[in-house]
């Protein structure tokens, strides 16, 4: 029976362990003495009640024949387990390991009775007494415990020992029944520990007069009555022995006065008693097991809970904060690939082309071209550079992987150009004087050469003129001039697209390092705690199990592992991330990759124009003016509209989840993008209310409301909702060239703006 035990008695040893509970703490003794107790083979029956009952006597009349003498222990001061032995035997166990074995029972005189001082002696460990009765011999022990309600040192070692006890034989002195501190014992000693095989026995009734004897007896019935032991069927749970007279008939041989006292009766129905409950023993162990298993689960409990609350909390804060990074990374990579595809598109060589080149002929020719190159491409260049770094500077102070570089793509040298030998005929449009300085061609800007230089580039590009391929053989001066700087502006832009294009795929290969975040592990703090609460939580489920297996009902779940906090393998791929908010970028890439540059060839395969009407035209043209005419810019489309918002609201929404990862409580998500209705309600509720605002401030909120559209006390996503379609249609870029409709719209944005400031502040 006691191997059904085994594991059980270890856990609750091991629960005891981890609850840290001190050695004098009611709880742990009872563990040890219930462990004790669920290993021993022999069944227990201990005989209790207040000091000079007559426990002792008692024990004694029921071993007889002198086994042990009468005066064996006048007043008991240990716990004296009494077993079957061949002969009369004493074993006395010190505190400190030494043992002292004896034949006969006179050392308990020294060891096993009160001091002077009516104390125990504090170097007893345990006292066994061996004896050579049949009863014994089945497997039953007595237990002799320590009088009750005489010293609390006393009562707590009682106590302690009833755990162990299998059935308790409750001495009770007739002269006065059931005093408050027997019942207080019986119920917070037995009851309520789940010790209820309990027989009492009455003492002393032969000293009371007839007519008393009866009304004791009525009062005795009364308690037993009261008390609802859970013994076999058909047996009593009160028993009347006068125990010293019971001692004495027994030590003569007396039969009739031994029944007489009671003894014989009492002893026939405690065998019977003890030799059914042997065989389930479970019954009578099992409730005592509860009571202290239930008490060590709640204790368990109690420990448990505070630390695995802290441990989800710290859980829900730490994926939080990885959800915003995450969702950081996610907007970051979506930016940075939406402008590195921006910068890309705008390197492609045609489009410099057709944007640049005539600008940067036009400045070649006029000896301006270095402020060209700083006022207008370098220009350009630097919002787009830095447009794509950002993002990398973003990733770092997100992430803080590795520390971005600047993206720096250099210009070419300035094109250079050999002109042609001056024409000495007397019909070319040159003047006296107008002679090359210095090797360069500003010489052409005094005199009607150089306008019809300027003019001839205007008209060129516009008209595709130098894709003929013949050379035209009455091919003015100033028509070579022009298509020689038509030539070395697409060999500077050539270059530098080509460059460039190298460098920023560099540039984005470097991202990969930048835009990375990796979380493999949880934070230290959370990974001691897990340690401090998995051994509790494993010993309370395995307690569990074992509780259920010996048929004794549990009220508790086990407890289920608190997940880890996310981990992730965040990584910004090229391939992946390409083009996701210019789908058009990589075709147009592709193509433009296999393009020839034929769209403005070199000045020996441009094609000439072969009529000097044509040539009249452009000197005339330029003569009207030196340089192209200024264009009106056009119309952005509605993609780059889109692309721009979105942009704004990247920034928008990374800024937010910086002052969300800055926030002490860093992980609430309370953005309206990322919350349910229920959970924005839910926020909205859980916030201090607003102070009550005045009839103009509800006013602007109404009107707000009315600009964006809505119905009043619409959501805050509805609001960004609205405000992202009027940007969409009222973005004063849309309307470039046209003056009237751009005003209005810039009128109409500074409302929606206005209204936009009101309702995302209340």
């Amino acid at each position: 029976m006691q191997q059904q035990y085994e594991k059980l008695v270890d856990y609750l040893k091991s629960a005891s362990t981890l609850l840290n509970l001190e050695r004098k703490l009611q709880l742990h003794q009872d563990v040890t003495s219930i462990c004790n107790y669920l290993i021993n083979p022999s069944f227990r029956v201990g005989v209790f009640g207040p000091f000079n009952h007559g426990k002792s006597t008692l024990l004694n009349a029921m071993l007889g024949n002198r086994t042990l003498p009468i005066d064996l222990i006048p007043t008991t001061g240990a716990a004296i387990t009494v077993k079957y032995g061949s002969d009369v035997r004493t074993r006395i166990m010190l505190v400190d390991g030494t043992e002292i074995y004896r034949s006969g029972t006179e050392i308990l005189q020294q060891f096993a009775i009160l001091d002077g001082n009516r104390q125990m002696r504090k170097d007893v460990a345990s006292v066994e007494v061996f004896c050579p009765h049949p009863f014994l011999e089945t497997g039953v022990e007595f237990l002799d415990l320590p009088g009750t309600n005489d010293r609390e040192e006393q009562d707590n070692l009682v106590r302690e020992k009833l755990l162990s006890v299998d059935l308790v034989v409750q001495l009770l002195d007739a002269r006065k029944l059931m005093t408050l501190g027997e019942r207080e014992n019986l119920r917070d000693w037995l009851l309520d520990r789940g010790i209820k095989t309990v027989i009492f026995v009455a003492n002393f009734l032969n000293l009371l007069e007839p007519e008393e004897q009866k009304q004791v007896q009525n009062r005795l019935l009364f308690v037993a009555e009261s008390f609802r032991a859970e013994l076999p069927p058909g047996f009593s749970n009160l028993y009347r022995v006068d125990a010293l007279p019971a001692l004495r008939a027994r030590l003569k041989g007396d039969v009739a006065a031994a029944n007489s006292s009671g003894l014989v009766a009492f002893e026939t129905a405690l065998q019977n008693i003890v030799g059914i409950l042997q065989q389930n023993r479970g019954s009578v162990r099992l409730p005592r097991v509860e009571a202290i298993a239930t008490q060590i689960q709640q204790s368990l409990k109690a420990k448990i809970d505070p630390i695995a609350h802290e441990v989800k909390s710290l859980v829900d804060k730490q994926n939080a904060k990885i959800e915003i990074k995450e969702k950081a990374a996610n907007l970051i990579k979506q930016g940075f690939a939406s402008s590195i595809s921006e910068l890309r598109e705008w390197l492609i060589l045609p489009k410099l082309l057709a944007k640049y080149q005539a600008d940067a002929a036009v400045s070649l020719a006029e000896n301006n071209f270095k402020s060209w190159q700083t006022n207008s491409l370098k220009k350009d260049l630097n919002q787009l550079q830095l447009a794509t770094a950002k993002w990398l500077y973003q990733a770092y102070e997100f992430f803080q992987a590795e520390r971005p570089e600047d993206l720096f793509i250099p210009f070419p040298s300035e094109p250079q150009i050999t002109l042609p030998p001056k024409p000495t005929n007397n019909n070319d449009l040159s003047e006296t004087g107008s002679i090359a300085v210095g090797g360069g061609i500003g010489w052409l800007l005094g005199g009607p050469v150089g306008a019809a230089v300027v003019g001839s580039i205007s008209y060129m590009l516009n008209k595709n003129i130098q894709q003929q391929e013949e050379k035209s053989a009455s091919e003015s001066y100033h028509q070579q001039v022009a298509k020689l700087c038509i030539a070395a502006t697409e060999d500077y832009l050539s270059h530098f697209s080509s460059q460039g294009l190298s460098i920023l795929a560099g540039y984005e290969q470097k991202a990969e390092k930048v835009i990375y975040l990796e979380i493999s592990q949880e934070p230290l703090e959370i990974t001691n705690k897990r340690k401090d609460l998995q051994p509790l939580q494993n010993i309370f489920n395995e307690l569990l199990r074992e509780l259920e297996k010996v048929k004794i009902p549990v009220n508790y779940q086990p407890y289920q592992e608190i997940p880890k906090s996310k981990t992730i393998n965040n990584r910004y791929s090229p391939q992946a991330e390409k083009v996701k908010s210019y789908p058009q970028a990589e075709e147009n890439t592709t193509k433009n990759t296999q393009t020839k540059t034929s769209a403005s060839p070199r000045a020996e395969q441009v094609a000439q124009e072969n009529t000097a009407k044509t040539t009249q035209k452009e000197v005339e043209f330029s003569r009207q003016q030196v340089s192209p005419p200024p264009q009106t810019p056009p119309s952005p489309r509605p993609e780059e509209v889109e692309a721009k918002f979105h942009n704004w609201e990247l920034d928008e929404e990374i800024a937010r989840m910086k002052a969300e990862m800055r926030s002490p409580k860093a992980g609430r998500q309370t953005s309206p993008g990322s919350q349910t209705n229920k959970q924005q309600n839910t926020t909205q509720n859980n916030k201090a209310p607003n102070p009550s605002k005045t009839q103009t401030q509800k006013d602007k909120i109404t009107q707000a409301y009315s600009i964006l559209g809505l119905q009043p006390n619409a959501s805050l996503s509805e609001v960004k909702q609205a405000y992202r379609t009027l940007v969409k249609k009222w973005h004063p870029d849309l309307f470039v060239g046209k003056p009237q409709q751009q005003k209005q719209a810039e009128e109409k944005m500074h409302l929606v703006n206005e209204a936009y400031t009101i309702l995302t502040d209340n």
